[in-house]
């Protein structure tokens, strides 16, 4: 995982130096433990019992083990974006689908690869195909997401994003 000074001391990736088909470094993330899971749940008030309780999961709900939640597989993806954007560029948009559960001794790996490149009002953007696979190539959480990178000697983007009134529907 990358740490809190490296995400400080990070150099801009820029919208030049990207081509369609550019895979991002990726994120990998475990083997996840009953506890990583549990204290999730404990952040949020989650106490649904498939979170941390394997023998209810198990034999009452006939799971494979605890699960990890929809919700922290939520807050991944967009983080991820975030590091891949920082310091300068801007995460703008992503959706994805759960597809495969979380349990404990899965290790997952978050990717993205650019599917598309263009220019809009001087904002350079990527859209991405981006997912959670896990260790067994299963796709947890296929997606799609779009990213504005700041383009070299370009304006800077916003803050807050606004995104250009053509590209928004």
């Amino acid at each position: 995982m990358t740490t809190a000074q490296e995400l400080r001391d990070k150099k801009q990736t820029y919208w030049d130096d990207v081509a369609v088909g550019h895979q991002f470094p990726p994120l990998v993330i475990g083997p996840m433990t009953p506890t990583h899971l549990f204290r999730w749940s404990a952040a949020i008030e989650n106490w649904h019992r498939i979170h941390y309780d394997q023998s209810f999961a198990i034999y009452h709900e006939g799971l494979p083990n605890i699960l990890g939640q929809g919700s922290w597989k939520q807050s991944i993806l967009p983080r991820y974006l975030k590091d891949l954007c920082l310091p300068d560029g801007w995460p703008w948009k992503v959706t994805f689908q759960h597809r495969a559960m979380i349990v404990p001794g899965d290790t997952i790996t978050v990717w993205a690869t650019v599917t598309k490149k263009y220019e809009e009002e001087g904002l350079g953007f990527l859209d991405l195909d981006v997912g959670m696979r896990l260790q067994y190539d299963a796709e947890s959480c296929p997606g799609r997401a779009t990213i504005v990178l700041p383009i070299r000697g370009g304006k800077p983007i916003p803050y807050p994003f606004v995104p250009p009134k053509k590209l928004v529907s």
